[in-house]
C-alpha cells in the first residue's frame, strides 16, 4: 500500500466524505436484491480508485467479448470501441450531419463514383506512431475487404445486385481515392468506419495459425494487455477486468483541441463497472457513485422526483431509436446434419398466419402502459422515426384482438383440445422465448408475451440467459426459437443492411453464417428476397422521393410478413450529474456522442 498517499488522504475531509458516502451505499444496496455482495464491493472499490483524477463513471451490464474491433458483433463491445477508434468522418448527432474526423475534407466526382479523401496532417495512434493513408487503405483493403477475415461490415459497402466493392487507393502521403462501380448514396456516410493501425496490426494479418487461418483472428481479445492495443480515438483501454471494469484513459495523441490549444478529450479518464443489472445500476446513480444513468420507465417518477436535489438532469431525447421486436427462428436449413430449428416448431414459425396471430394476441397497449408506465410508443417499423425515410405511422399495425388470433390459427390447420393450441399433426404448440438476462424491459416484455400467448393456447417458456451466450446462439449454433431483442437504427437505413440483406451477416431470423459453405435445407421466402432487393436499389437511388419510397415498400412488407413483431419503444431518456458540462443529449447519440467537449467541474 501507498502509506504517503494514504496520510495525504486522512490530512483532508475528502476521505471522510468518501467513506459516509460508503455506509450510505452499503445500507442502500442491502435493501435492493438486484445488488450483490460483489456490487457493494466494486463501489467500495471505485470509491478508492476515484479519489486520484477526475473521473466519468457509467456502468454497464454486460462487457465486450473482443477488442477487435471487426471481430465483435454485440453492442457491448462496440459502445467500447467507439470511443477507442474514428473513421474518415462521423455524425454531428444534434444535426445528422456529416463532419470531418481523420479526414479534413473531402470531394466527389461529378458522376458520383470517385470519392478523395484528404487526411488531417499529423495524426498519430495514440503509440505516438504516424496514421497515414497506408493505415486507411490497410484497413479497407486487408482487413474489411479480406475473404479470410469474417467480419460482418463488409455488407454495408457491397453495391448493386451483384454485391460489388469499391476500390481504395492510396494518391499521396495524406490522400486516399475511393472508387464506386455504380451510385451509392449512403458512401460517404459509410467511410465513418473505424481505421485501424497497420503498423500494429499487418502481421497477425499476413501471418496463419496451424489452422491456415490468420492470426488477427484471435489477436486483441479481452485477454490482451491494455496497453498493446492501438487506437486513434479519444480513448484508450487503461484497465479492464472481466466482470469488474473498464477504465479508459485519454488518448494522448487524440487530433482534436479545444479553443485554446487544450487537448481533447477533457476528461481525462473513463470508468465503466460492470455490473449484474439495472437495479445495481440504479443504487450507484442514486448513491452519487455514477455519473450517467439510463432512465427507465420503472424508475423515472423516483429520479425526476430528486432531479434538483440530486444535483442531475434527466434529459429526454423522444422516441428512441432502437427497435424491440419478438422473432422466430425461420431457419429451416441444417448443420452436420441436423436441424438449427426443430422441424415440428420450424413449421409453426415459417407459417404466416401463425406469426400473424402471435402478433395480434401481444397486448402493446398493456405494455406500453404497464411496462412502460406511457413513456413511449408503440412501434411498427424497422426504420427509426427520426430517420426521413421512416413510414409510420401510415403502416400495417397489429392491435390486441385474441379473437383475430384464434380465426388465424384455426385457418392454418391448427386446433384446440381444451384450451390447449395443436397443430394439425397433434403436436402441442410449446415454444421457448429468449432475451438477455439483466435487461428489465426485455424480460418484462419477454414475462408479459408468456402471458398474452397463453391466451390462445400456447405455452412459452420464457428463458432470459446471459447476453454473450445470446448472441453466440444467434451467430454460432443457430439453434433457437424465439428471441426479445432490440436493435439499434439510425437516420440511414442502409447502415442496417446487414440484417436485411439474405445473405447479410446480421440476417439471423434466417441466418446464413458467413464462415461456412450454405447452410443445406435453407431457404429464402419470395418477401425476404424482395426486401434485400429493395435495400440494395434504395442504395443504388440518388433521388431522395425514390429511397423513400423504396424504403417504405420495405417497411411494409416487413409488418405483412412479420419477420420481426415490433413491440414497444420507451423514450430515450438519460440521467446526467449537473457536474457535466457541455451535454447535447439526443435519441440518436445519447450522452457521449460528444465526449471529447464534455467537461467535468468539481463541487
Amino acid at each position: 500500500m501507498d502509506w504517503q498517499r494514504l496520510d495525504r488522504w486522512l490530512k483532508g475531509t475528502r476521505l471522510w466524505r468518501l467513506l459516509l458516502l460508503g455506509l450510505a451505499i452499503f445500507g442502500l444496496c442491502a435493501l435492493l436484491p438486484g445488488c450483490s455482495t460483489l456490487d457493494r464491493l466494486r463501489l467500495e472499490n471505485f470509491r478508492v480508485e476515484a479519489a486520484d483524477v477526475p473521473q466519468l463513471v457509467s456502468p454497464v451490464v454486460g462487457e465486450p467479448k473482443t477488442f477487435n474491433y471487426f471481430l465483435s458483433d454485440e453492442s457491448s463491445s462496440s459502445d467500447v470501441l467507439g470511443f477507442m477508434y474514428e473513421g474518415l468522418v462521423t455524425v454531428d448527432r444534434t444535426t445528422s450531419e456529416i463532419v470531418p474526423a481523420l479526414a479534413e475534407s473531402w470531394t466527389i466526382s461529378e458522376d458520383g463514383l470517385t470519392i478523395t479523401y484528404v487526411l488531417k496532417e499529423n495524426l498519430q495512434w495514440s503509440d505516438g506512431a504516424p496514421l497515414t493513408v497506408d493505415d486507411v487503405v490497410f484497413t479497407y483493403n486487408d482487413i474489411i475487404l479480406n475473404p479470410e477475415i469474417p467480419t460482418d461490415t463488409i455488407d454495408i459497402l457491397r453495391i448493386g445486385a451483384e454485391g460489388k466493392l469499391p476500390e481504395i487507393t492510396k494518391l499521396d502521403e495524406r490522400r486516399v481515392q475511393f472508387k464506386i462501380p455504380e451510385p451509392f448514396a449512403p458512401f460517404l456516410r459509410v467511410t465513418g468506419i473505424a481505421i485501424l493501425p497497420k503498423h500494429a496490426l499487418e502481421e497477425s494479418v499476413r501471418t496463419k495459425d496451424s489452422n491456415g487461418q490468420p492470426l488477427y483472428l484471435s489477436t486483441w481479445g479481452t485477454n490482451t494487455d491494455p496497453s498493446e492495443i492501438v487506437c486513434n480515438g479519444p480513448y484508450v483501454i487503461k484497465d479492464f477486468l472481466p466482470g469488474e471494469r473498464i477504465v479508459f484513459k485519454r488518448n494522448p495523441h487524440y487530433w482534436r483541441q479545444g479553443e485554446d490549444g487544450e487537448p481533447q478529450p477533457f476528461i481525462e479518464e473513463m470508468v465503466w463497472p460492470v455490473v449484474s443489472s439495472q437495479d445495481a445500476e440504479f443504487v450507484r446513480f442514486r448513491s452519487g457513485e455514477s455519473d450517467i444513468m439510463a432512465v427507465t420507465p420503472d424508475n423515472f417518477s423516483l429520479i425526476k422526483q430528486d432531479e434538483e436535489q440530486g444535483g442531475y438532469t434527466v434529459y429526454n431525447g423522444g422516441p428512441t431509436t432502437t427497435r424491440l421486436f419478438l422473432t422466430f427462428n425461420l431457419n429451416k436449413g441444417s448443420i452436420g446434419g441436423e436441424p438449427v430449428v426443430d422441424p415440428i416448431k420450424s413449421r409453426w414459425f415459417n407459417t404466416l398466419e401463425f406469426r400473424q396471430a402471435v402478433a395480434y394476441a401481444i397486448d402493446r397497449e398493456t405494455m406500453l402502459n404497464n411496462i412502460f408506465k406511457g413513456l413511449g410508443e408503440m412501434q411498427n417499423s424497422q426504420i427509426a422515426p427520426q430517420s426521413p425515410y421512416s413510414a409510420e405511422p401510415n403502416l400495417p399495425s397489429y392491435d390486441f384482438n385474441i379473437v383475430k388470433a384464434k380465426e388465424l390459427l384455426l385457418s392454418a390447420g391448427f386446433s384446440y383440445e381444451g384450451d390447449r393450441l395443436v397443430d394439425a399433426e397433434g403436436n402441442r404448440v410449446r415454444f421457448t422465448l429468449q432475451t438477455n438476462v439483466g435487461n428489465e424491459i426485455r424480460e418484462a416484455a419477454g414475462a408479459q408475451i408468456k402471458q398474452n400467448l397463453a391466451l390462445i393456447g400456447i405455452t412459452v417458456d420464457f428463458q432470459p440467459i446471459d447476453f454473450n451466450k445470446l448472441i453466440t446462439l444467434i451467430g454460432d449454433s443457430l439453434k433457437w426459437d424465439a428471441i426479445v431483442l432490440g436493435f439499434g437504427a439510425g437516420e440511414e437505413p442502409n447502415s442496417s443492411a446487414n440484417l436485411w440483406l439474405a445473405d447479410g451477416g446480421l440476417h439471423f431470423f434466417n441466418q446464413q453464417p458467413q464462415d461456412r459453405p450454405p447452410l443445406p435445407g435453407r431457404e429464402v421466402y419470395p418477401w425476404e428476397q424482395q426486401i434485400s432487393d429493395l435495400y440494395v436499389q434504395a442504395a443504388q437511388e440518388l433521388d431522395e422521393a425514390e429511397r423513400k419510397a423504396l424504403y417504405t415498400e420495405t417497411q411494409e412488407l416487413v409488418q405483412e410478413n412479420l419477420p420481426f413483431i415490433h413491440l414497444v419503444g420507451q423514450y430515450s431518456m438519460s440521467a446526467v450529474r449537473d457536474k457535466i458540462e457541455n451535454v447535447k443529449y439526443t435519441a440518436l447519440g445519447g450522452t457521449l456522442w460528444n465526449i471529447y467537449e464534455l467537461k467535468i467541474t468539481q463541487n
